[in-house]
């Protein structure tokens, strides 16, 4: 470990975070990253590390891929900005004409840009609110949707992401997450919604249902494809629109280029974000055309919406995802971790269950296996000594003891097995000190 030359110390950077940074800005991990290329980061220190966060979920095709720079270079080169409701310019149509090729929906599809994902959020609601004439909006429990108002509302988790920003956005629902390590079935859930749609909210007075076919913040656990269609058949029965939010499932993490393609169910709505511009700041919603056309002229947009360069970045990610055949990747890359976290199952008590679709893999951790005590300081520690040994990693989970992967799909070999077994030393340990204890 040596210092960049003319790199400020992280020190130095800790003293600035500290003067000028509200604590409610919370990283995961003390570092502080000079640079990064593919599947490494380094700090400022010069300290080099595993990448399995990606930016929580936002470089699929790893970092500095020499053709998204180049793509983002050229646009560079050429213009920056005119705000797309001032005058439009070719890469937002262009990645327009590809996200619609690509989307799940049936029929026709026509897609809006923005900047974040709570950001496409908010307007898949705004946009299923305006087509169908009704208000009320039914989110899931374990969900994370974003940051903003109606966004925040729609999440199912209090803290951190709720706590003291009351009051909230009205005519929002929530209903069961199929979660059947801690007691949820598919039929339980959609039980407890008939009875949502029956003695709380009447179906006719309800725009969508907006859902993570795999939770992201809420512990990586995929919607089995029985509920997927059990919500498909309510919205058909009721006039309601099905939004799948892809912000993290999506651009070929779990196989396929959206998660929600597993179980055969046709969205009217799709989100996405994150990867879509290997970390340039890009969104955007994809959907029926007639649903997307609901709104009035002039009632959708954002100044900074669809930058020219980041979709220039996002048409050169969807090249790399086809020509490095990425969803390929993405399935080997979900069964090696399958086979792994399986083996660790069995030889760690800690490890309560294992799940994932893809490469979007977790280990929930436990104190009382077979029980389901979430083992959560366990966690921390994990994720402490993992850093320590050079990787990077992310919790997740409304317990916080949930290891999450999501590193870059074209992740060598050689880098994934040194990152497994960093992570497979510190469970071992983890799961010392817990037999320990008990």
């Amino acid at each position: 470990m040596s210092q960049v030359p003319g790199q400020p110390s992280q020190a130095e950077l800790a003293e600035l975070r500290g003067k000028y940074l509200p604590r409610g800005l919370k990283s995961a991990h003390p570092v502080f990253v000079d640079h990064a290329r593919g599947s490494l980061l380094w700090g400022a220190d010069g300290t080099e590390y595993l990448d399995f966060a990606g930016g929580i979920g936002a470089m699929n095709v790893g970092h500095s891929h020499p053709l998204v720079l180049d793509a983002a270079h050229r646009q560079l080169d050429k213009l920056t900005h005119t705000s797309f409701q001032v005058a439009g310019y070719e890469s937002y149509l262009r990645l327009a004409a590809r996200i619609a090729s690509l989307a799940p929906g049936a029929g026709s599809q026509k897609v809006i840009l923005f900047n974040s994902g709570a950001e496409a959020v908010e307007n898949s609601v705004k946009i299923a609110r305006a087509y169908s004439g009704r208000t009320a909006v039914i989110g899931f429990t374990g969900a994370f949707h974003g940051r903003t108002l109606l966004a925040m509302t729609l999440t199912g988790t209090d803290r951190p992401y709720k706590e003291g920003f009351g009051p909230f956005a009205p005519a929002v629902y929530r209903a069961p997450y199929p979660y059947e390590f801690r007691g949820w079935s598919v039929q339980r859930c959609l039980e407890d919604l008939q009875r949502l749609l029956d003695q709380e909210i009447p179906a006719e007075q309800v725009a969508a249902f907006l859902i993570e076919p795999v939770l992201g913040e809420g512990g990586f656990v995929p919607a089995p494809a029985e509920f997927l269609q059990g919500l498909r058949r309510v919205c058909d029965e009721h006039g309601i629109l099905l939004i799948a939010d892809e912000v993290q499932s999506g651009m070929g993490r779990t196989g396929r280029m959206f998660a929600i393609e597993h179980s055969g169910v046709s969205p009217d709505m799709t989100i996405f974000a994150k990867s879509v511009a290997a970390g340039l700041p890009l969104s955007g919603v994809v959907g029926n055309a007639s649903v997307m056309d609901g709104p009035e002229p002039g009632s959708l947009g954002g100044t900074y919406g669809g930058n020219p360069v980041a979709c220039a970045a996002a048409l050169a990610v969807l090249d790399v995802i086809e020509d490095e055949k990425l969803l390929a990747r993405a399935t080997t890359l979900g069964s090696l971790l399958e086979e792994r976290m399986a083996d660790w199952k069995n030889e760690f008590r800690i490890v309560g269950d294992v799940r994932g679709l893809g490469a979007m893999a977790a280990l929930e951790l436990v104190t009382d296996r077979p029980g389901t005590t979430p083992a959560s300081e366990a966690a921390t520690r994990i994720l402490e000594g993992c850093r320590q040994d050079g990787l990077l990693l992310l919790k997740a989970g409304p317990y916080q003891n949930v290891l999450r992967t999501l590193m870059p799909l074209n992740i060598p070999d050689e880098v994934l097995d040194r990152g497994l077994d960093i992570i497979e030393r510190n469970l071992a340990s983890a799961d010392a000190e817990l037999r320990t204890s008990t």
